[in-house]
């Protein structure tokens, strides 16, 4: 079925409300476009959230397929899920560090947790204690995004716990970019200078420092690991310059019903949308429910042939209203398929008309999307 597993066959048969296609072939040459940016460092993969939402059990194991052998997860749920679908030469490192009572599960399945606060480093030091033997982890510190690691007052504490604890084995050190994806951003150097400090006092220590827009900051920021996610599914890491990613996804929306109103006709819930002259219109298949904002109201478009179809009225929990007059009559019909991702429409154009970023436009997208992964 050229590249189609057969556990997604059924996509090929159609009649599905939406195919959402995801190019692994594409995911694998990003990863090979941004490991060869970072060389002689290396690259890890972000796979959190199930790979942004386009699953993470094929996502992973194409990575591991290209080399990948650091994996990345925000919560020790995910860790658990992806540690089986790995061989065991791949690393999976838990962002957010471990809520007690994970330890256990955490130690024995050889998960790697990061360790954001004094408290967390107490909590794995006394796991490695009760396994009696020694545990891995990840030191991340604060450089101004206040949101986790460990505090630079707190520094020279975790520092003489780390001298004094054989318990652990600190894998490298590492902090998060705030402001990446804006390459004039005065943060990144402010942040740089204090992830150099970090260094001075755990100089013992490798660093992991750029996400995706960190890799396109310069080799300052990459460390001996960095860490991208946004870029390996074809968004753009760097906001204002051209996106050297290739696309990964494209969504394909149904048609569900195809009508002509008059002039006056009001559309969709509290009849935002009144027609001003005969129209065209087409219902389809998705909807909020989908990931694809109510905010997009007005706003969103669809494609066909190239021609941008406006979103009209209110977007529904399960369906979205375009205007088709400008396609030619019996184009679209029961069945036929809009782009809402794909050629002409990218996530982040998507995410400007709904005023959000392309993060939470992939993550979104529903289950109810027939995937086709090639």
């Amino acid at each position: 079925m050229d590249g189609v597993t057969s556990r997604h066959i059924s996509e090929e048969i159609g009649g599905a409300s939406g195919y959402l296609t995801i190019d692994l072939a594409a995911l694998a040459r990003n990863y090979t476009r941004l490991t060869a940016e970072v060389s002689p460092a290396r690259a890890a993969a972000v796979v959190k959230a199930d790979a942004y939402g386009l699953g993470a059990d094929h996502v992973a194991p194409r990575l591991y397929a290209e080399g990948c052998r650091h994996f990345f997860v925000a919560q020790f749920v995910e860790a658990l899920r992806l540690r089986p679908l790995l061989a065991d030469d791949a690393r999976i490192f838990v962002l957010n560090g471990l809520l007690p009572g994970n330890e256990s599960a955490c130690a024995r399945h050889g998960i790697v947790p990061v360790i954001n606060s004094l408290e967390q480093w107490r909590q794995w030091a006394g796991a490695a204690k009760a396994a009696g033997r020694i545990l891995p982890a990840v030191l991340q510190f604060d450089t101004g995004m206040s949101r986790l690691g460990v505090p630079p007052e707190e520094r020279e504490v975790l520092a003489a716990l780390v001298k004094a604890e054989a318990g652990i084995a600190v894998v490298f050190v590492m902090s998060h970019l705030a402001s990446a994806d804006d390459a004039e951003s005065a943060q990144n150097a402010s942040q740089l200078a204090e992830m150099q400090a970090v260094a001075a006092t755990f100089a013992q220590f490798d660093l992991c420092f750029a996400n995706s827009g960190g890799i396109f900051l310069g080799q300052p920021y990459h460390g001996v690991l960095a860490r991208p996610g946004i870029a390996l599914y074809g968004g753009a890491p760097v906001f204002g310059r051209a996106n050297p990613m290739q696309p990964v996804v494209s969504l394909d929306i149904s048609v569900v019903q195809t009508r002509t109103v008059q002039a006056g006709a009001r559309v969709g819930y509290s009849g935002t949308h009144i027609v001003t002259g005969e129209t065209r219109l087409a219902t389809i298949a998705a909807g909020y429910a989908d990931g694809l904002p109510r905010s997009l109201s007005g706003r969103g478009a669809v494609y066909c042939d190239g021609i941008r179809l406006p979103i009209v009225g209110r977007v529904s929990m399960d369906s979205i209203t375009i205007d088709i007059s400008a396609v030619p009559k019996g184009r679209l019909t029961l069945g036929s398929r809009v782009e809402l991702l794909g050629p002409n429409q990218t996530l982040e154009d998507v995410a400007r008309d709904a005023g959000t970023i392309s993060y939470e436009i992939l993550t979104g997208l529903g289950n109810r999307y027939q995937r086709i992964y090639r």
